[in-house]
């Protein structure tokens, strides 16, 4: 029997219940007996994954913001600063389009390093307000984020690893959009839930056969000291 691998984890689809939102509650005991570094790596604001791992009680190493934002529990590193994305979205709803998360916007009150948009807000005006000031828009399938094309959680990543001991050529990595490519391509193995979308689903080793937290529950179990 070997050691558990390390895990890089995705939050949004893949440590979420089967419809998608909220964190399943199944996922606390295993993460918490897990004897590897756990990675959190996810595009939510900066605060959402250190609060997610103080709950589950393990170490806070965290990629946030899409790679905006790396925190190895000892050094925060910002990869970008908010302010164009900042100028993108006052344009955006200059043009009388919206953010649409409602006046108090706590998505984006602790955002250090981009701007989110909801879902549901037309894609390609944002994109083409963001291409003018050298930006790129991110699909994660929950939100658009407005962010820096340099950083990714790859990058971020690889950032922890270089500060502590998680060593990438054991880790294990679950994902599930677009913006988990980069991840997939820094560690060992990869794997994708079953309602990843179709970049994650090419980047990965190996798509799951179960969607969301039900897929990356199977995993640990498959991968845990194996």
């Amino acid at each position: 029997m070997t050691a558990d691998p390390p895990l890089v984890l995705d939050i949004d689809g893949t440590l979420t219940r089967p419809e998608g939102w909220g964190i399943d509650p199944r996922i606390f005991d295993p993460l918490l007996e897990w004897e590897a570094p756990i990675v959190i790596a996810t595009g939510k604001a900066f605060p959402y994954p250190v609060a997610l791992c103080h709950f589950l009680g393990v170490p806070e190493l965290v990629v946030a913001e899409n790679g905006g934002v790396v925190y190895t529990g000892d050094d925060v590193f910002f990869t970008a600063d908010r302010e164009a994305a900042e100028a993108v979205a006052r344009e955006y709803e200059a043009a009388g389009y919206s953010l649409g998360w409602g006046p108090e916007d706590t998505v984006n009150r602790w955002r250090e390093t981009e701007i989110a948009v909801q879902y549901d807000q037309p894609v390609e005006p944002l994109r083409a307000i963001a291409a003018e000031y050298g930006l790129e828009v991110v699909d994660t399938g929950y939100a658009y984020h407005v962010k820096d094309a340099a950083p990714n959680k790859g990058d971020g990543v690889r950032t922890i690893a270089e500060h502590t001991n998680v060593d990438l050529t054991e880790a294990v990595a679950v994902g599930d959009s677009e913006n988990d490519v980069a991840t997939f391509e820094a560690v060992d193995r990869s794997f994708a839930v079953a309602n990843a979308d179709e970049a994650a689903r090419a980047a990965a080793d190996e798509v799951l056969a179960d969607a969301h937290a039900d897929g990356t529950l199977a995993l640990l179990e498959r991968v845990a000291s194996a």
